[in-house]
């Protein structure tokens, strides 16, 4: 087998094997986590009247970077808590550190549910502000 091969199997092996190993509660904690924050974010969006977060990212190139950097800022102590999980989970359960495993994980746990959530939360948002404006003039 070949070192990359290697190193593919054991980033595999290895990531397959946190849920169930210890601290599998950030496995929990940090998507809710994430969520909340792009329910917050998207609430705002929905009040400003912004576009939502995924579409202006994939659709808008001007306006690209300063999202994601809106993105990263918002989940960036998620991020850093993660980081700093996956490693005392390495050093304790590994015994030394993978970096890149440690980003994979990162990424899939603290920015990707914030990624995928804020843009729904925005649509929901506004659906809710817009019956809750509907509902005031009514009384």
């Amino acid at each position: 087998m070949t070192d990359i091969q290697e190193v593919l199997t054991r980033i595999w092996t290895d990531l397959l094997s946190r849920p169930s190993g210890p601290f599998a509660f950030r496995f929990v904690l940090q998507p809710v986590m994430a969520l909340i924050f792009a329910w917050l974010d998207g609430l705002k969006d929905a009040r400003g009247g912004r576009a939502y977060y995924l579409k202006t990212i994939l659709t808008d190139s001007e306006k690209r970077a300063g999202r994601l950097r809106e993105g990263l800022k918002a989940t960036s102590r998620i991020i850093a808590l993660s980081i700093g999980m996956e490693l005392v989970y390495q050093y304790k359960v590994l015994g030394t550190f993978y970096i890149g495993e440690a980003v994979i994980i990162t990424f899939f746990l603290a920015f990707l549910p914030y990624l995928l959530f804020r843009g729904p939360a925005a649509r929901i948002a506004r659906h809710w502000l817009a019956s809750k404006k509907a509902d005031s003039r009514k009384s």
